[in-house]
């Protein structure tokens, strides 16, 4: 066909003009509509393209659905399947124009060529439109039934998608007995594998409520069926095979005869060509033999082989999918495995995820026989270009030590690392160190040897800063130079960020004031002073305790924070035995792959952001409620400072040491002003005896502080009491949360008992609720959780506001509060602060 003439040539599809081009378009295909000319068919393709092109980049040709339809009357296939896209596309949102397809697709669903009548069919199905239910139910019983093999497999999956539309009409016209019966006689084994996936989810779903559907879905699982399947299971194909093997892992067999049945069946399906398959296959085996100690170990001895010849060969996708499996098998018996240790080793061309679940293999496989060779291929990877496996293969060496293999060269191994100079490598080494000396403090001499002369100004990270700490606390008698290095750090610490160091800093200083009383004294002295002044939470409340602890008997204190220690013989593992057992069962599906059971990452998959707590009041939180109300999900539109993201990143993270707490913290580079506040500091604890032990005199002298025996604390003025009735709709929180201006901000620690209460976010929503402080919207998934809290006072209708993000991770709660009665926002937030540290504990 020659090409059109300049005039009737069209522009790109990807830049069209506009309305006129969609107008040119319906005049053209109404004039093509009935014409019989020779070529008229080339003239509909190059129509059809650019309808198909303009629909696919989003303009709207809903209007020429009329020519569309119009032109379908052609043998052209090509033709058909543009024209069968097109309705598909806009029936849906269009099911007036949706009845002007029925006429003709009905009528191609009696096509002389079957690929037309599949086509047809499967369009049919697809408009998914409830009015046009009753035209479905003809061609697709007469597509169940048709000779060829193609369109029963469209008809089949035609039934599943009607049972979607309307599930009374599917099961009326009887189509679930009529798809048992193809999936048990007919001979194309993808209408069998068809049959069997609509059928299952045809049947749980009706199995809620029909009696029936629950005996026709326990049907699938027994053992004739069962045996059908997979004595023809070598006629399907990758997919139909998995459908039926997934199937065979629910059947429950009736003896031992039977599993050796089944796995003989099975056999050649584990040297298949399909990784999923294989593993298919191997849950299987898996499964049935749970019950049998000896024939469930030489199952991985026999599945070991398959496994490992497909990590060898595919994609670095589809080795790290077979790897997550064989780690999961290697950790259950590592013994099996131990032999093969070198096909984990690492590849210099691997993806660095691939490499690190090799580390972790290689970390379980290690035993006595193997040891050296492992530890030797990790020490060459501490070098590698790549940091993130230098830092993952020098952390395996410290699991190895800790696994009681091979010590002595192995603790040679680590310091050697130390003398690398990288800052990485200094950085997990130390941390490493540090877990070592906890468990075989024999090998203090040697480690504290090299570690002293490491220079704490080449140590940045935190982690590895705060394990240097420890040792300098801990070994304080063996290294000569741990009190100046420890005070020239007290001295910085302003510079010091991480709380986790500071919180090591005033522990080792106690440890070191201990053992090395003369040399630490200022030290220790400067180091509880500004502890005390400290924004954070923790390092505030440790370094309060120190000094009480102190100043009430030195003695005690070092029984406190330095007792005879004894070595750890075992740490504690990352993932309890009954979380793994939980990931066995789900063997073959993500949880191998995200190492997590399915429920952590499911459950709230559905959940919106927000979500309104069931309990307040009388209050109802519906779309029919009055006007005033706002619904949850329009808060995130209509209030940007009120409904922010959970990981937001918070501006008042670094608050000043007197943001409204309730007491102002001294300040560690005045000293002597520390006498003056001690009444106000003494804020929780019991009181201090008006006879202090001579001891405290001794001691506060020997830091120099200049301090008396402290007063006896005040009386706390009595908690605010709140309105256990209060009542505020959504729309009046909005407004309020606006208006009102931030009257403080805090952190609280929460306990670990709360912590795994929240795993069930209603939990201290009804928990705060008993403290009258009711929830107005709640939302967030692990580890950020955010609740919006208000209350009122009993006597007066005052109402104080408060937004409270939880980190499950870390356990603090950051709250803010706003108030109508400014001078009353701290008594508000101490009664919130009691009230959240009751959460979780019986």
């Amino acid at each position: 066909m020659s090409p059109p003439a300049a005039s009737q040539r069209y522009p790109s599809p990807s830049q069209p003009s506009g309305k006129s081009e969609v107008t040119d378009l319906k005049t053209q295909l109404r004039q093509l509509a009935g014409s019989r000319a020779p070529g008229v068919d080339d003239s509909k393709r190059d129509l059809y393209k650019k309808v198909i092109s303009y629909m696919t980049i989003g303009i709207d040709v809903s209007s020429v659905f009329g020519e569309m339809v119009m032109c379908s009357a052609t043998s052209d296939i090509v033709l058909k399947k543009m024209c069968y896209l097109y309705v598909g596309n806009y029936a849906k949102g269009n099911p007036d124009l949706s009845l002007l397809t029925i006429n003709f697709l009905q009528r191609d669903c009696k096509d002389e060529d079957p690929m037309i009548r599949g086509l047809a069919l499967r369009s049919l199905c697809s408009l998914r439109v409830p009015n046009l239910v009753e035209y479905l139910v003809g061609p697709l019983g007469s597509g169940l039934k048709d000779n060829n093999s193609y369109v029963r497999t469209i008809a089949v999956t035609g039934v599943l998608k009607l049972y979607h539309i309307s599930a009374s009409t599917c099961i009326d016209a009887d189509f679930p007995a009529t798809l048992k019966s193809l999936m048990l006689h007919d001979s194309d084994s993808q209408v069998v594998a068809n049959c069997l996936s609509a059928l299952q989810e045809i049947w749980s779903l009706e199995a809620s409520h029909s009696e029936e559907a629950c005996r026709e879905k326990e049907s699938l699982l027994s053992k004739p069926l069962i045996y059908y399947f997979l004595n023809r299971i070598k006629e399907f194909n990758e997919w139909a095979q998995c459908l039926i093997l997934e199937l065979a892992v629910k059947y429950v067999p009736s003896d031992s005869n039977d599993i050796f049945d089944i796995m003989n069946l099975l056999e050649d399906r584990l040297q298949h060509a399909n990784g999923a398959v294989v593993l298919a296959t191997v849950k299987v085996f898996l499964q049935l033999t749970l019950s049998m100690t000896d024939v469930h170990q030489q199952v991985y001895e026999r599945i070991k082989s398959p496994l490992l010849t497909l990590v060898s060969s595919g994609s670095p996708e589809q080795s790290y999918a077979i790897l997550s499996h064989l780690h999961l098998l290697v950790v259950r018996a590592p013994f099996i495995f131990a032999s093969d240790y070198k096909h984990f080793y690492c590849q210099y061309n691997e993806p660095s995820y691939v490499k690190k679940l090799k580390l972790e293999m290689l970390t379980a496989v290690a035993n006595e026989s193997n040891t050296y060779e492992i530890v030797t291929e990790l020490c060459e990877y501490a070098a590698n270009v790549d940091i993130a496996i230098a830092r993952e293969s020098i952390r395996a060496v410290g699991k190895i030590a800790l696994q009681q293999y091979d010590v002595n060269a192995i603790v040679d191994r680590l310091l050697q690392f130390l003398e690398m100079e990288k800052d990485y490598v200094t950085a997990e080494t130390l941390v490493l160190v540090k877990d070592l000396l906890r468990k075989y403090p024999q090998w203090s001499h040697d480690c504290i040897s090299v570690v002293g002369g490491i220079s704490s100004k080449n140590v940045q990270e935190p982690k590895a800063k705060a394990a240097l700490i420890w040792m300098l606390g801990e070994y304080a008698q063996d290294m000569s130079d741990a009190p100046y290095i420890l005070e020239n750090m007290i001295e910085n610490w302003e510079e010091e960020h991480s709380a986790e160091v500071r919180l090591h800093l005033l522990t080792a200083a106690m440890k070191c004031f201990f053992k090395r009383p003369p040399e630490t004294q200022k030290a220790l002295g400067i180091a509880l002073a500004a502890g005390m002044a400290d924004f954070h939470q923790d390092v505030h409340d440790r370094a309060l305790f120190y000094y009480r602890v102190l100043q009430h008997d030195v003695h005690v204190a070092e029984r406190v924070v330095s007792p005879p220690k004894q070595a750890v013989s075992v740490f504690a593992d990352t993932q309890s035995s009954e979380i793994k057992d939980r990931i066995f069962d789900e063997f073959n599906s993500l949880s191998v792959i995200y190492q997590k059971p399915s429920y952590m990452f499911t459950d709230k998959e559905h959940r919106g952001p927000f979500e309104f707590s069931d309990e307040l009041g009388s209050i109802p939180i519906t779309p029919e409620a009055s006007s005033d109300i706002v619904p949850a999900q329009q808060f995130e539109a209509n209030d940007k400072d009120l409904l922010l993201s959970t990981d937001e990143k918070d501006d008042n993270k670094g608050l000043s040491s007197n943001n409204g707490s309730a007491y102002t913290a001294p300040s560690y580079e005045s000293s002597s002003s520390i006498s003056s506040q001690m009444q106000e500091l003494a804020i929780s604890g019991p009181a201090t005896s008006s006879t202090t032990p001579q001891s405290s005199f001794g001691f506060d002298d020997l830091l120099g502080l200049g301090l008396s025996s402290a007063p006896a604390p005040t009386p706390s003025p009595p908690l605010l009491k709140l309105n256990p009735r209060a009542a505020l709709d959504p729309g009046a929180f909005q407004q309020k949360w606006r208006q009102l201006p931030l009257s403080l901000t805090q952190e609280f620690s929460v306990n670990p008992q709360g912590i795994a209460a929240l795993t069930v976010p209603q939990s201290l929503i009804k928990h705060m609720q008993s403290h009258s402080i009711h929830c107005i919207a709640s939302g967030g998934q692990s580890p950020n959780f955010k609740f919006f809290f208000f209350a009122q006072k009993e006597s007066e209708p005052s109402t104080y506001l408060a937004e409270c993000i939880i980190n499950s991770s870390s356990a603090k709660a950051q709250v803010k509060v706003k108030a109508d009665e400014q001078s009353t926002s701290q008594a508000f937030t101490t009664v919130f602060e009691t009230a959240l540290s009751k959460f979780g504990m019986p």
